[in-house]
């Protein structure tokens, strides 16, 4: 119960209004999912990534999630030959949904589609640069979760054919037909799977909780090509280097917390490399504490994004 109240008075004291997914603060430009039949070695190491969405227990009205080119064919996706892609989108509440241990688990194997199915349809190459709303449902669909802060939707998104790269948004918003923000929402996930910037200038984020009981993280990067930097900044350090995937492979390293980092939120960063920038680099990244859970990515900042009260310069 103490970290339920923690989070909720954290997101209602600042940051209380859902952003998209990926947020303004992370500076993603997409999440990206591949067809299953693809080269993992292009930057999906499972062919599926799952997000939970968040409703606060006060709001009552119904809602949607929305999906940004949710097909595979267009403008933004990434192309392998002809297209050839199916990506299924999955929209899950009720018991289970959460709590069930495999739905947070970091492959999809196991009970991972965990819940009631609420809505669901696979895309081929159709909706490019266009928007798909699923919806409207009720907040009380959801699961109620204390730990994660209220009422948790699920959507999957699986590459179910193809070996082409779809890249994709979402919104959690109070309209069907336009992105409107909804107080108190958030959304989560336990690996993120995305597309870098192609400017070496851009910076992007994410914004792992790392709450009391964690005395050691392990990062884990997929297919960072060696491009650039990786490094997390906390409310007491700041730089502190992440070891480097290169093409195809994981790059791993430990961590110890610090007393004062507990119940905050960490930033980590990616820097391109500034000389020779990859092109169209995806990225998998997830953190686990010291008993191998991993740990959540709030695309609102628990807390907001730490600034170091002392600065201590770069460590390996």
């Amino acid at each position: 119960m103490k970290r339920f109240l923690l989070i909720t008075m954290l997101l209602w004291g600042g940051l209380t209004f859902a952003q998209p997914v990926p947020s303004k603060e992370e500076n993603i430009p997409f999440l990206v999912t591949f067809g299953k039949e693809a080269d993992k070695s292009w930057g999906d190491d499972d062919f599926c990534q799952i997000f939970f969405f968040v409703m606060p227990e006060t709001y009552k009205e119904p809602f949607y999630i929305r999906i940004f080119d949710p097909g595979t064919g267009g403008k933004h996706d990434e192309q392998k030959g002809s297209y050839n892609t199916k990506t299924k989108f999955s929209v899950y509440g009720g018991k289970g949904a959460i709590s069930n241990k495999d739905a947070r688990r970091l492959n999809p194997v196991g009970e991972y589609k965990s819940g009631n199915l609420l809505a669901s349809k696979t895309f081929t190459n159709e909706l490019d640069n266009d928007w798909y709303t699923f919806g409207p449902f009720n907040p009380t669909s959801g699961e109620k979760s204390a730990k994660y802060g209220g009422l948790v939707f699920k959507v999957i998104c699986q590459g179910i054919s193809g070996d082409d790269g779809n890249l994709y948004r979402y919104y959690l918003s109070t309209s069907a037909s336009k992105n409107q923000a909804i107080e108190g929402g958030n959304a989560f996930t336990f690996e993120y799977t995305f597309r870098m910037h192609d400017d070496p200038t851009e910076v992007s984020h994410l914004y792992p909780y790392i709450d009391g009981d964690v005395v050691s993280v392990k990062q884990a990067n997929f297919d960072w090509d060696n491009d650039g930097d990786l490094k997390f900044i906390s409310k007491v350090r700041l730089g502190v280097n992440l070891r480097k995937s290169g093409d195809g492979n994981w790059g791993r390293s430990e961590h110890k917390i610090v007393e004062k980092e507990k119940e905050s939120t960490f930033d980590v960063q990616f820097h391109k490399n500034k000389s020779t920038p990859a092109k169209n680099n995806n990225i998998g990244f997830y953190i686990t504490n010291q008993y191998g859970e991993a740990q959540p990515f709030y695309t609102i900042p628990i807390g907001g994004i730490p600034k170091p009260t002392a600065k201590i310069g770069i460590q390996k």
